[in-house]
């Protein structure tokens, strides 16, 4: 059952719909089938975009400026402030802090009250309010003792240390949870609505059960109602069919895109395409049949295991977990343009969060310190990546 604040949306001037694809995807990089190595790319759900702008060369570069801050605990969530300073959510301590992107200075600014963290769930995804200039509200995607839910706080950096949260105002609820695939991205798309990918928390027939709120991608208003123009009526769900959704990320064209975790065999990134069908637990990869929509580009489980995802120099860019590098996927439209390339595979190990930093450069964190990583001095991190 769909369980939010308010039943009836709010009333707001009709919203542009965001087309693109999407099809299943793992847990928070649960072993899997080795598979043959190599990535492999599909047609997208949908006709490649007749925009003049140039197509992003078949093979580009990625390479680490510098380390922007050390020593962090379980990083998840990431959001960039627009005064300078980058947010980041502490998974398993339910915190958040600012790191002055800078000197790589991290002040914690309160913990989130509420947070259960166990297994795979916590303080997961962050965002900031479209109207984060005038309101200074800070979205949290977090794992409760009794579900997943979407809260908000404000921020205010002239309190003290460590008391700089106001208390959480939950604006959305009721998203399964469990000791995996608990999904937690969540961004405001460029429709100033919030998006959220969900997980099926293991149960894989909810992904298939529109009036379940797991295994989809929601799409909100920033007061937790379905949004208007949503596929379903009255319903917050935007797509379906996902295993664990843990990307999510738009292109200069205002496309949707989202990488999500297979099980033994293909994990994904796929364009999304309101009240499309992804697949899972019916399909994983492509070739699904014609009610499914396929990937964009598919990998096997040991070479990703995706988290984060980023839009930058004509390229969708792709942590991967399990698979400890950078991939970057090159497009065409809501189709890959070229093979997908990796980058710092190995170097720093489990990849998180993608976030793009202006022009041609991204910000990454590691993931080593979340009990599947394999932590080295100075880990966690967040890292400046320049790319083409």
């Amino acid at each position: 059952m769909i369980v939010q604040r308010r039943a009836v949306p709010a009333v707001l001037a009709a919203a542009l719909l965001l087309t693109a694809g999407c099809s299943g995807g793992g847990g928070d990089d649960e072993p899997g089938k080795a598979g043959a190595s190599g990535s492999r790319t599909t047609a997208a759900s949908q006709a490649p975009s007749s925009s003049a702008a140039a197509t992003p060369p078949a093979k580009g570069t990625a390479t680490v400026t510098r380390t922007v801050a050390k020593g962090l605990k379980s990083p998840w969530g990431l959001a960039p402030l627009p005064d300078g300073g980058l947010l980041v959510g502490s998974r398993d301590e339910g915190t958040i802090s600012r790191v002055d992107e800078k000197t790589g200075r991290a002040t914690e600014l309160g913990e989130v009250s509420g947070v259960s963290p166990a297994g795979e769930g916590g303080l997961l995804g962050l965002a900031l309010s479209p109207d984060y200039a005038s309101d200074h509200l800070v979205y949290a995607y977090f794992t409760s003792a009794s579900d997943n839910r979407i809260v908000r706080l404000r921020y205010d950096p002239d309190r003290p240390a460590g008391e700089q949260l106001g208390a959480p105002d939950t604006v959305f609820r009721g998203i399964p949870k469990g000791m995996i695939h608990n999904g937690g991205r969540i961004a405001f798309g460029p429709d100033k609505l919030l998006y959220a990918g969900t997980g099926e928390s293991g149960e894989r027939g909810l992904a298939q059960d529109r009036k379940s709120l797991g295994g989809k991608i929601l799409r909100l208003t920033p007061d937790g109602d379905p949004a208007p123009g949503n596929p379903f009526p009255d319903s917050p769900v935007y797509s379906y069919g996902h295993r664990n959704v843990q990307g999510l990320a738009w292109d200069d064209k205002q496309r949707l895109f989202a990488a999500e975790f297979g099980q033994d065999t293909w994990d994904e990134l796929n364009a999304i395409k309101p009240g499309g069908n992804y697949g899972w637990p019916e399909a994983e990869g492509k070739g699904g049949g014609g009610d499914f929509q396929d990937p964009v580009a598919q990998w096997h489980t040991d070479q990703a295991s995706p988290s984060g995802v980023a839009y930058a120099e004509g390229s969708m860019w792709m942590a991967g977990l399990r698979g400890e590098r950078l991939w970057r996927i090159p497009l065409d439209g809501t189709a890959a343009s070229a093979d997908p390339q990796s980058f710092l595979a190995g170097k720093y190990g489990r990849l998180r969060s993608v976030v793009a930093a202006g022009d041609d450069r991204l910000w990454v964190t590691t993931s080593n310190t979340d009990g599947r990583g394999d932590p080295k001095s100075g880990d966690d991190r967040i890292l400046e990546v320049k790319v083409s």
